[in-house]
């Protein structure tokens, strides 16, 4: 058959297809063609899927130049006298991000070229359980994999068009003077500190009560009270209406009455798996009512052939857990068999201006499934911040179960919150008990050492949390 990879004498044309170029397709393809599979990558954008392209990475780089903001305002506190005016050149920080954003995509190439993988162009769609079609070309395959990830999903409301979301927020002419956030997840959160920091006028439209649903409530509350201390302003419990051009500017209306005049509206409520026109319906692939796709503990859909992993599968949106979630399915398709995905303390990071860090069980979580539980808390100003002028603090939490002192969640909001939680989630998946904790010698003077420190515990609710749970 013409257009076809070149077959031999096994049934299909290769052992396993994968529809999806992201974190989680391309660790699939690199690790079965390692095995000895025959691997077909289908891609129909850039290499290394949200997370490269236009999520994790850009993201990150851009949070580092907001705190370059932070930076030159601490500096004087520590004797640096800086020239004054200093201002952002935008458009060199998009051509440098882009810069990166290309070298990372040409890595992902490199990787699966020289692994073996047959990397196809163009939109695929499944003909049926074990064939694939791209464009011109029909590829049969023993094994499917779909890890076509999820796109921001917007509300239904009149402007809607004129409200950007996240990826466009990378390419934007120049820094709003004012920037409307909707949302109150951790990508709202993200970018509303970040152009906080890099001198947009903020202002945070969310339907719920606080920030950060899911997230513990102290966290969630810190986060706040240290956002509007840096100037962004929050609307709760409010709705877009309608959104309006009128004379180069958005007005946005809210449900309580309110009208808002911005450069730019952000809308970050929220990603769609990306399953439309992938065929799943018409060979029977269960699908959920937000359009996820529906796999079992091995990742398996409804039919045999056909596997799915990642955001496409909507039970953690997080790039490692995408990885992770691959890696699995590799080894039981091609190596031992003896791998299991465990989504229990899955530690997350969120790159908010002070960021934050948590692994495992949030307060609420831990009151809910154990008898006893104990809290221990501290919130402080670094000694960064005792010279720099800023009046930013940092918050620590430890829960643990008080009957057998294992220690359930590690929390954290402050500076590299991400690079401090990320060794304490290792000691939290090898059992750690809080004894354990505070007999480890700490790393003096540093925020980290806060962790193995706290000695009193906190047996009720801190009375100053003002964020309700949900």
């Amino acid at each position: 058959m013409q257009n076809r990879i070149k077959k031999n004498t096994q049934d299909f044309d290769v052992d396993i297809l994968v529809i999806g170029g992201g974190s989680g397709g391309v660790r699939a393809a690199r690790l079965a063609a390692e095995r000895g599979a025959r691997v077909a990558l289908v891609e129909q954008g850039s290499m290394g899927g949200t997370c490269v392209n236009a999520g994790c990475i850009p993201k990150k780089l851009y949070s580092y130049a907001a705190g370059y903001a932070h930076a030159f305002e601490e500096a004087s506190g520590f004797g640096w006298a800086l020239p004054s005016g200093h201002r952002l050149d935008w458009a060199r920080l998009k051509h440098r991000r882009a810069g990166e954003i290309d070298r990372l995509n040409k890595v992902y190439e490199h990787i699966l070229a020289t692994g073996g993988v047959q990397v196809l162009r163009g939109r695929a769609r499944l003909a049926d359980a074990q064939t694939v079609v791209i464009g011109t070309q029909r590829i049969t395959a023993e094994h499917v994999l779909v890890a076509t990830g999820a796109s921001a999903s917007l509300p239904d409301f009149p402007g809607r068009e004129l409200v950007l979301t996240s990826d466009a927020m990378f390419e934007l002419p120049k820094v709003p003077q004012r920037l409307l956030v909707i949302g109150g997840g951790y990508i709202a959160c993200e970018f509303a500190t970040i152009y906080r920091a890099l001198g947009a006028e903020v202002i945070l439209v969310h339907r719920g009560a606080g920030l950060l649903s899911g997230f513990d409530d102290d966290v969630r509350e810190f986060l706040q009270v240290e956002m509007a201390a840096d100037g962004i302003e929050f609307r709760f419990n409010a709705t877009v209406q309608q959104v309006e051009a009128e004379d180069g500017f958005r007005i946005v209306t809210l449900s309580n009455g309110e009208r808002i005049v911005a450069d730019a509206v952000l809308g970050a409520t929220g990603r769609r798996p990306n399953t439309s026109g992938l065929g799943l319906d018409e060979i029977g692939v269960a699908l959920t009512s937000d359009g996820a796709i529906e796999v079992d503990s091995c990742f398996q859909t409804s039919v045999p052939s056909v596997y799915a992993v990642g955001d496409v599968i909507n039970r953690v949106q997080l790039t490692p857990v995408a990885l992770q979630e691959a890696t699995v399915l590799m080894d039981r398709l091609f190596g031992s068999g003896t791998l299991r995905m465990d989504y229990a303390d899955v530690p997350t990071a969120v790159f908010t201006h002070p960021s934050i860090a948590t692994a495992g069980l949030s307060e609420a979580q831990a009151r809910a499934r154990f008898k006893r539980v104990a809290i221990y808390r501290s919130t402080f100003r670094a000694l960064k911040h005792t010279l720099s002028g800023r009046a930013t603090r940092t918050l620590m939490k430890l829960v643990v179960d008080a009957d057998t002192d294992r220690v359930l969640g590690v929390h954290m909001v402050g500076e590299e919150a991400g690079e401090v939680v990320q060794g304490f989630a290792v000691a939290m998946r090898a059992g750690a008990s809080k004894a354990q904790f505070d007999s480890t010698v700490g790393i003096h003077p540093t925020v980290a050492e806060e962790f193995v420190t706290m000695r009193t515990a906190v047996t009720e609710p801190h009375p100053d949390v003002l964020v309700a749970a949900g």
